[in-house]
């Protein structure tokens, strides 16, 4: 999920809204988000999968076939996207016979024994960025092919559609203007191809973010004949910390923005009917890579816990707000910090803050952040705490020498706050044998971290 450059943020904000408000409301058939799973403590599958029900979103969006989110999911009667991660593309584009054992696997079986009702197969995610210079220019389509012979052959060919989720950035304007639009010159004709196969296939044409606007203003979009091809948002939606754009303020305007103007209309003249659409994203990440920023960790519209960020309305509930998970089971009420008599000037504080942080999640601090009015001590104890809590609050994840100490006095000033992280999900860990083994390793890495700065 790629965010756009700091200084167009708010005018994109801004436009968006305006165009919305300007024209008749989007209705869509049926309200999604996007659930994913790279969280060092997420929350149960099933509390999940009861928050998408008790908030009655009726799709969800997977980034991966994650068993325990699939098996969850099974007998809600939410309709599911289940995706293909880029690096998987090349197995899957050079081998038919793997595409099988993976619809078998993640498709078929979950929709005959566990009864998901899986209704998309998402073939990579915004695999033309132009960050990944073309890595995935040759692997996409193949796999895209190979995966809807798999889906025929496995009797899911009319059940299950496949597609592409694409980013922004495939679309370029010499106008702009989006009617003087088209595919970016060096993917066109692989775009093309992709479109044509969707639309020969009765399977729709993914979006994320800025083409919502495109689509219906220009009913040709994407400019290639395929006027009538089904249209999904994939993703849509607004960060709330990690940036000085990205806070809850901005994030609800854009949110209930969208979510005022897309319920209960009949489209617009250029695309009547509803869309699926897909908020972005359902609760926050704390482990996903922060490569494209700091924003990263911070999409959804619930926290890591799964309580609400802000007031909004998705016209779903009786409330009109935001219901929280339930009966989330949370560890001690106590925190790392630095001590009180601990120097900044000790010439262990930098390594091991930034030790801390490497293994933890301070994406918080910074200019414009949530944590941004923190002093230096301030600072220190943030990354402690983080990485305290990462460790399931073990004693040997708060000995930084000379530097650290437990309190059970709440450390949290202002907007800033230091969390106390959930008890650690294990379910289905047979299945993925790092889950259970990532607090031991990260106690092991730290015994031996301070060992050597003793």
């Amino acid at each position: 999920m790629g965010l756009f450059p700091v200084g167009i943020g708010l005018r994109i904000v801004s436009v968006l809204i305006s165009w919305l408000l300007m024209m008749e409301s989007v209705s869509v058939s049926g309200l999604g988000a996007n659930w994913g799973t790279q969280a060092s403590h997420p929350l149960p599958p099933d509390t999940v999968v009861s928050m998408l029900r008790e908030n009655r979103f009726q799709k969800v969006k997977l980034f991966d076939a994650d068993y325990d989110s699939l098996r969850a999911l099974g007998k809600s009667g939410i309709e599911v996207m289940v995706g293909i991660p880029n690096d998987m593309l090349l197995s899957i584009a050079t081998s038919l016979k793997a595409a099988e054992k993976w619809v078998s696997k993640n498709v078929s079986t979950h929709i005959n024994t566990n009864h998901v009702n899986i209704r998309y197969v998402a073939v990579g995610n915004e695999p033309f960025l132009k960050t990944y210079n073309g890595s995935f220019l040759r692997t996409t389509f193949p796999a895209l092919q190979n995966i809807q012979s798999a889906l025929i052959k496995a009797g899911l060919g009319n059940q299950v559609k496949v597609t592409v989720p694409l980013n922004a950035d495939v679309y370029e304007s010499s106008t702009g203007f989006p009617s003087g639009g088209d595919f970016r010159a060096d993917i066109h004709d692989f775009l093309l191809a992709i479109v044509k196969f969707l639309s020969d296939n009765g399977a729709p044409f993914t979006v994320n973010i800025y083409p919502f606007i495109s689509l219906y203003i220009d009913p040709n979009f994407p400019k290639n004949g395929f006027g009538n091809l089904p249209i999904i948002v994939g993703e849509i939606g607004w960060p709330t910390d990690g940036d000085r754009n990205a806070n809850l303020a901005y994030a609800q305007r854009f949110n209930q923005g969208f979510m005022s103007h897309i319920s209960g209309g009949k489209g617009t003249p250029m695309r009547p009917g509803p869309i699926d659409a897909y908020m972005f994203s359902l609760i926050d990440e704390d482990a996903k890579s922060i490569d494209p920023g700091n924003f990263e960790r911070h999409w959804g519209i619930f926290f890591y816990d799964g309580s609400p960020k802000y007031p909004l309305n998705l016209g779903t509930t009786n409330s009109g707000a935001l219901i929280p998970a339930r009966n989330v089971k949370y560890q001690e009420k106590k925190w790392c910090v630095m001590r009180p008599n601990a120097k900044l000037e000790d010439p262990q504080v930098a390594p091991s803050v930034s030790y801390a942080c490497s293994l933890a999640d301070c994406t918080r601090l910074g200019y414009g952040t949530s944590c941004g009015n923190l002093d230096a001590r301030g600072n220190v104890s943030y990354a402690f705490n983080s990485y305290y809590q990462r460790n399931n609050q073990l004693d040997q994840a708060c000995k930084f020498p000379n530097l650290s100490m437990v309190t059970k006095t709440d450390p949290t000033v202002g907007s800033c706050i230091f969390e106390i992280m959930i008890e650690p999900y294990y379910g289905g860990a047979e299945r993925r044998p790092g889950c259970i083994q990532r607090t031991l390793g990260l106690a092991a890495a730290s015994f031996l971290f301070l060992s050597t700065i003793l």
